[in-house]
């Protein structure tokens, strides 16, 4: 799957508890109104999630995650934008898909619930994005220890990626995050940013979610994620130049621009 430009996919957090914007977009008009201005500034995908999965968030029933965001799918399904739904449940991936959602936006590729390989399997429309994870939001942090983070992470891909190839998924339809932020401390992110080329080589379109996230606030001194977009804008600068196939970002023109300057460059 190969794109001319990065993709930029528009974060919709339907959660009261999301790390940059919980609860601005909680209630489901404020939703439907966030996903039309991504709209109406280009926005490439409209991303829906209905469970944070911020450092230390504690899980909801299957139940609440169902009625956050499907609602929000099927009212937004008539834009024309492609949709994607941000879970790790099979039931809610398989409920979205059928509410309209074009992607599977797993942050545990897999591992948080064995029954999603197949769903993904046999919806053969679907795009699955697979992140790389070593745990639940309660305790990842405890698991960010690595000797090689770039090498390690790497491996770990490789290893959902062969599963999802057992279950008969097209590797065409397979897109890979590296997690960022994601049981890694700051020095991980920032290796596995520099090393973006080295993650490119796995062969599979990268998806980069770094978004006003920790690690710029710690650099910028920003306690704020609002006061981090500016780091995040060069985050996306910097993937654009190497090619990623996408972005996910809480805000959206900012983000085109940034894009499609470096696309001017580089003519």
């Amino acid at each position: 799957m190969e794109n001319d430009q990065t993709l930029v996919m528009g974060i919709l957090n339907v959660t009261p508890d999301s790390f940059a914007d919980g609860g601005q977009h909680f209630a489901f008009e404020d939703a439907i109104n966030r996903a039309k201005d991504m709209v109406a500034e280009g926005v490439d995908i409209i991303d829906v999630g209905g469970e944070s999965t911020r450092p230390g968030a504690e899980r909801i029933s299957v139940e609440e995650e169902l009625n956050r965001v499907i609602p929000v799918i099927t009212e937004l399904q008539p834009l024309g934008v492609p949709l994607s739904i941000d879970t790790m449940r099979a039931e809610v991936a398989q409920a979205a898909i059928g509410a309209g959602a074009l992607y599977v936006n797993d942050v545990s590729g897999g591992l948080a619930d064995k029954e999603m390989v197949k769903v993904i399997a046999k919806n053969t429309s679907i795009q699955y994005i697979a992140m790389h994870w070593r745990g639940h939001s309660r305790d990842m942090q405890d698991l960010a220890h690595y000797k090689d983070v770039v090498r390690e992470v790497r491996e770990e891909l490789e290893n959902r990626v062969e599963e999802l190839l057992k279950a008969g998924i097209n590797p065409e339809r397979i897109i890979l995050d590296p997690g960022i932020g994601f049981a890694k401390n700051s020095e991980h992110n920032w290796e596995l940013l520099r090393s973006i080329d080295r993650l490119q080589l796995l062969g599979y379109p990268i998806l980069i979610g770094a978004s006003r996230k920790r690690f710029l606030g710690e650099l910028t001194n920003s306690s704020n994620p609002d006061d981090r977009e500016a780091a995040s804008i060069a985050v996306t600068a910097m993937m654009a130049q190497h090619k990623v196939w996408g972005v996910r970002t809480h805000s959206v023109k900012s983000h085109k621009d940034a894009i499609a300057l470096v696309n001017e460059l580089e003519k």
